[in-house]
């Protein structure tokens, strides 16, 4: 058995994972009180909102994956809001905008982290909202320890808060609090929105599903909806240097809700994989194991399965890149995209050579498209980031969160709460929490799958993930990391499903991406034949990777990826893993 940083957790009752400590915690302590695993993801995601503000928020995105064992079936719940009704490529051109800024108001959408939320307990759950909502609400309002990468985040806006994103200083630059790692944190504006949102949905009583329904109506068609509306209206600073009012306005959001579809899936190494649908980027993890079945990935960490990982990735993104875009628009050939006779066809095209090309294939006889705008180089010195993953040396700054619960009924939930940015989008006065900035992943190009269009979903990089045998659930699964998010789950899998180590093993394990695709997120980079690597791969590996062609960026060990998950065993036994990485995940369970 390989040394781990933590035990693989093995119990009976239930199992937390994510990328926060106190979330874990949290999560765990709604399933100890009674609640089951979508209440225990439903308050866990709130704290997340609170806790992690630089990586996600009430006003972001989470697409969500369960199984619940009353319908024994799989289920993806889409909380990423669609762009304004107002949003064309010719309301940005009249701009005089030929990409959608990665910050401010013009790259906001409907905000979908409530709406999932709410949605998937007034289902799902079996606890009142305001015993969802407890954690959130008090470590808003009490305090929480800032991590250092939330104030790595605020620091480095700290002047564009001073002098125009005034609404984010009365939140972030408080006289009375300290921005320092391991100080206490409040957001007493965050607290007050949701005792409001509790308040007010409780009013005429009724059922609990009635209560929570009404909670999604106070957000989206009441006074959160019309505070949103009155802010979009205010020109603020954004990363073009100039100040721009917003598209969104409240009748978008009264007229959102959270969907609720059939995942995709493969079978792939004895299990079903199941992701969200292309428009998401789920569908190239998928991709990726439909192709690596025809291939040698050699040994674990190896130079042989990096390698063939990498030029593996390179393709599948190529094909995310001329075809995926929101169902509800474009007609995305995933049927071919996914079948063997395609994954055959595009895995013969893995060669001993890192491949220079972006090469998107013909599914179906198709004819890709990619926009030019791919190949660009633009610079901005503008305000904020979009979703910066890296810093120098690959190492994480972190976007996204991830959760993992299963309960002791059998019941599975992986979400990747994320967007909402404290250093993307000001602060909505007097709510506490930032908007999405999610459109700056449309292209205003048009006639791409995923251009801009009113109510168009962005095609998001959010990747939660599940594996099934034989329709019963044994794992969920993810992590952050932008367009990382699909690149460092396949060795993961590999480990687990080909290489036989155990949960924590495999989590534990060194990773890497490659950088050969046209970043999701402003300002829409693209680094041919790039591949980060962790160190810990040893030099002969990293050495043989150079000699293959890979423009090698060696990145410390432990700092690629926040994997966690948690599952059910073949003998019925529960499991958790999380991540060293970051110094903060943590998996709960007993």
């Amino acid at each position: 058995m390989r040394f781990t940083t933590r035990p693989e957790l093995v119990g009976t009752f239930g199992m937390v994972a994510s990328t926060h400590w106190l979330v874990a915690a949290a999560g765990m302590a709604v399933l100890e009180e009674g609640g089951n695993a979508f209440d225990a993801a439903a308050a866990a995601g709130l704290l997340l909102h609170v806790v992690e503000p630089h990586l996600n928020g009430l006003g972001g995105d989470t697409p969500i994956i369960g199984f619940d064992v009353a319908s024994q079936k799989p289920w993806v719940l889409c909380g990423q809001g669609p762009a304004p009704e107002a949003a064309t490529g010719a309301a940005f051109a009249a701009l005089g905008l030929d990409v959608i800024p990665g910050t401010g108001h013009l790259a906001a959408v409907v905000p979908g982290s409530f709406g999932a939320w709410m949605s998937m307990i007034e289902r799902h759950g079996t606890l009142p909202l305001e015993r969802i909502t407890r954690f959130a609400i008090e470590y808003a309002r009490n305090g929480h320890p800032l991590i250092p990468d939330a104030v790595a985040a605020i620091e480095s806006v700290t002047d564009l808060f001073a002098d125009h994103w005034t609404s984010s200083a009365e939140v972030y630059l408080r006289s009375d609090q300290s921005i320092a790692a391991g100080a206490r944190f409040r957001n007493p504006q965050l607290a007050d929105t949701l005792e409001r949102i509790v308040t007010e949905a409780s009013q005429g009583g009724g059922t609990r599903e009635a209560v929570i329904a009404r909670a999604r109506d106070v957000f989206y068609r009441g006074f959160v909806a019309e505070r949103i509306d009155a802010f979009m209206r205010q020109p603020v600073r954004d990363v073009t240097g100039e100040d721009h009012t917003g598209l969104l306005t409240g009748d978008d959001l009264a007229r959102w809700e959270p969907t609720w579809e059939a995942p995709v899936t493969i079978d792939f190494a004895g299990v079903t994989v199941a992701k969200t649908g292309a428009w998401g980027q789920g569908p190239v993890l998928l991709q990726q194991l439909a192709m690596l079945a025809h291939q040698d990935v050699g040994e674990a960490g190896s130079a042989q399965m990096v390698h063939t990982v990498a030029e593996t990735a390179k393709l599948a993104f190529a094909d995310r890149e001329a075809y995926y875009g929101d169902p509800d628009f474009v007609d995305v050939p995933l049927h071919d995209l996914l079948s063997d006779s395609y994954a055959r066809e595009r895995a013969a095209l893995v060669t001993s050579r890192a491949s220079s090309e972006l090469r998107p294939g013909s599914p179906g006889g198709r004819t890709p498209r990619l926009s030019p705008e791919i190949f660009r180089e633009r610079e901005y010195a503008g305000a904020g980031t979009g979703e910066p993953t890296l810093r120098s040396l690959g190492t994480v700054r972190g976007d996204t969160c991830h959760l993992d619960v299963v309960d002791r009924w059998g019941n599975v939930v992986a979400a990747t709460p994320s967007g909402g940015w404290l250093q993307s989008s000001p602060v909505v006065p007097g709510l506490g929490f930032s908007l999405p900035t999610r459109a700056q992943m449309f292209w205003l190009e048009p006639d791409l799958p995923n251009s801009i269009a009113p109510r168009k979903r962005p095609r998001t990089t959010l990747s939660p993930g599940m594996l099934l045998r034989d329709g019963v659930p044994i794992l969920a699964f993810g992590t952050p990391g932008g367009d990382q998010q699909d690149q460092w789950t396949v060795p993961f899998l590999l480990n687990l499903l080909v290489h036989k180590m155990n949960l924590q093993e495999a989590i534990d394990a060194a990773t890497w991406h490659s950088t050969h695709m046209p970043s999701s997120f402003f300002p829409r980079s693209f680094s041919p034949l790039g591949l980060v690597a962790e160190g810990s791969l040893g030099p002969e590996v990293l050495n043989d990777l150079r000699e293959r062609g890979h423009r090698l960026l060696e990145a410390e060990p432990w700092t690629l990826g926040r994997i966690s998950a948690a599952g059910i065993r073949a003998d019925g036994m529960l499991i958790a893993g999380a991540n060293a990485r970051g110094m903060q995940g943590y998996a709960a369970g007993r």
